[in-house]
């Protein structure tokens, strides 16, 4: 699945009697440049304000799966703020017997930290797995068997920013494509309406922002197309034209805008007829202006969540985190090859003060959660899709002493910890009612089967038919890939 290019080409220089070859050439030249500026202006505000991450249809450039693939969709659930696996999905009854107790070995962590801290949590068993799960997730507790934790996840850094890096980018600095910008660069969409990558959020998430969905060296139209869900969408004076800025031009008819993306698909079809090889860049600029212009017809449906029944509406529950779990999966049901939804803006899973807070958190995405399997399975969808539920890192089983605005106090927070935490999987050929991998008695470091997130991806990438090893991209003087120089395929979570 290696590409063989990187992005773009370059351009010849003009002399002054010389004819334009190009049709970037005749922009240039034609009108002391002026011409150039406008497909500029008009390129850029079609990517950057309309959609720049749209996908087009299954085209020439999109490869075949390197083998059949278990899935076709991904939804990436992601608590942002670093979810403690000891209060969750990784039960330690040793943190019970040494609780208040000094931790064995000396370990390192990010702020002051104090005593060994039992989890407030009482955790019980679920299915007919016997999956444990804590109180805070009782409904995904009710989905036991079909779910695979891996209690043995671990990464570098004990900084979200990194972290949220690495789990989104396969990397601890910005500027690498995204994991829904490889999936839509290797098999596009089933869909070409609407994005190929879809990330939401009632506003944006993390301090990180865009960098996490960003399409870096990849082709513009696989940036993942943010939408901010702020819109009350039950209410009954609810416009889905609202939820994307741009998306509706209130001066410019459908009619003129085909005339206009007509033009442009002209005007680049006269070009590679002449020189042969297409200019990426531009094909990629081309292809996101079609997409956007039709995703005027169909995406503001696929947003409108009242046209779901009751029942399912009932199944989700109310809030943000809720909406945008269902909006996920009636966008996998319509095509799109990835939908990420982020929990809320910030961190708010980063609980140093009071661990008990993340009562809140799970309060108001459990059901919504266990929703996304259950709903999934009910319109014949889940074996299709690869649910992954998540988090950039987990927490200490000590207790934090001084840090989140503690002035030095003792409290019942926890830390930031990279080496070791849990997250769950779900359909897409995972098997379900099983857990992987251990942290050490106290949950603090992995102590069996390491999986490293460069593991995860490379995973995902093989349930959607991808050998991780073959993806590649061309750019800088090297090939680049999702998993960097590492990773390798977990087949023990594999059905």
């Amino acid at each position: 699945m290696s590409t063989g290019h990187g992005q773009g080409g370059h351009d010849d220089g003009c002399g002054v009697n010389s004819q334009p070859r190009t049709r970037r050439e005749a922009l240039r030249t034609m009108g002391a440049g002026f011409g150039m500026m406008a497909f500029a202006q008009m390129v850029g505000a079609s990517i950057a304000e309309a959609s720049s991450s749209v996908l087009s249809s299954m085209g020439e450039r999109v490869i075949k799966p390197d083998f059949a693939p278990r899935a076709k969709h991904v939804i990436f659930l992601f608590m942002n703020g670093g979810v403690s696996q000891v209060d969750t999905f990784d039960p330690k009854p040793e943190l019970t017997k040494y609780d208040g107790k000094p931790i064995p070995n000396a370990i390192k962590t990010e702020r002051k930290t104090g005593s060994l801290m039992k989890s407030p949590f009482k955790f019980s068993r679920y299915g007919k797995s016997g999956l444990e799960v804590s109180e805070l997730f009782p409904e995904v507790g009710s989905i036991a068997d079909d779910i695979c934790v891996i209690r043995s996840m671990h990464t570098e850094i004990p900084n979200h920013e990194p972290s949220l890096l690495m789990m989104n980018t396969g990397h601890i600095q910005p500027g690498r494509p995204s994991m829904g910008a490889w999936l839509t660069y290797g098999l596009g969409t089933e869909n070409k309406n609407l994005p190929g990558f879809v990330v939401l959020c009632p506003d944006q998430p993390t301090v990180v922002g865009p960098p996490l969905w960003s399409n870096g060296f990849l082709p513009a139209m696989h940036q993942g197309t943010f939408i901010a869900d702020k819109a009350p969408r039950l209410a009954d004076d609810f416009d889905p034209y609202e939820l994307i800025p741009n998306i509706h031009s209130d001066s410019t008819s459908l009619d003129d805008q085909r005339r206009e993306v007509d033009l442009v698909e002209k005007l680049n079809r006269m070009r590679m007829a002449r020189v042969g090889p297409h200019d990426e860049e531009l094909e990629g600029a081309i292809k996101a202006m079609e997409t956007a212009y039709r995703m005027q017809t169909e995406a503001p449906d696929v947003f409108d969540i009242r046209k779901e029944s009751e029942a399912t509406q009932k199944l989700y529950g109310p809030g943000s985190t809720a909406r945008g779990c269902l909006m996920a999966v009636r966008l996998v049901a319509q095509g799109v090859r990835m939908v990420q939804v982020y929990y809320a803006k910030g961190d708010p899973w980063d609980h140093h003060d009071d661990i008990t807070k993340h009562r809140i958190n799970a309060r108001h995405s459990d059901r919504a959660f266990a929703a996304v399997v259950k709903d999934l399975k009910s319109r014949g969808l889940l074996d299709d899709t690869l649910v992954v539920c998540g988090t950039e890192f987990g927490r200490t089983p000590v207790l934090e002493t001084g840090g989140g605005g503690a002035g030095g106090r003792v409290t019942n927070g926890r830390d930031h910890n990279p080496y070791g935490f849990s997250i769950w999987l779900a359909g897409g050929g995972v098997k379900g009612g099983m857990t992987y991998g251990r942290t050490d008695d106290f949950g603090f470091k992995v102590a069996e089967n390491p999986v490293h997130i460069h593991d995860m991806h490379a995973t995902i990438l093989h349930l959607l038919g991808i050998n991780h090893e073959k993806l590649t991209y061309s750019y800088s003087g090297r090939d680049f890939r999702l998993t960097d120089v590492a990773g390798k395929v977990v087949h023990d979570i594999i059905a």
